[in-house]
């Protein structure tokens, strides 16, 4: 009886832990150029549960020591909590310099450091000069 009973909860426990039909989300817009001879692309799509996104690339200053490849993109999506999320970014010999109001911040600093850092700068040292 405890056999039957045992393998009975383990069989009800493995039907519940199996995956169910994965979600098929459609994608409703896709395009695409490039990439490009002259090394640009450009992408876009837009799928049915509302994820949007988009890039661009160029390269720049081509054939010189400074070239760099640029992308400059976006995407929004909403969230766990239904809230819009929205970014935007480019991508650069500067880095990676994404934007959106959902990313962190910096605290502002204190008012204090901020009139120091502003006298500093109004009053640089001299060279050769003495304190």
């Amino acid at each position: 009886m405890n056999a039957a009973l045992l393998s009975l909860i383990l069989f009800v426990a493995c039907a519940a832990a199996a995956p169910a039909d994965p979600q098929v989300i459609p994608i409703v817009s896709q395009t695409q150029e490039g990439p490009n001879p002259d090394g640009s692309y450009k992408w876009a799509y837009e799928s049915g549960n509302g994820i949007k996104a988009n890039e661009e690339g160029q390269v720049k200053n081509a054939g010189s020591e400074n070239e760099a490849m640029q992308a400059q993109g976006a995407f929004s999506y909403k969230g766990d909590d239904g809230v819009d999320i929205a970014m935007t970014y480019i991508a650069d010999e500067n880095g990676f310099q994404p934007q959106g109001a959902h990313l962190p911040t910096p605290p502002p600093i204190p008012e204090a450091i901020q009139r120091a850092l502003e006298w500093n700068a109004a009053h640089p040292e001299q060279d050769g000069e003495k304190a």
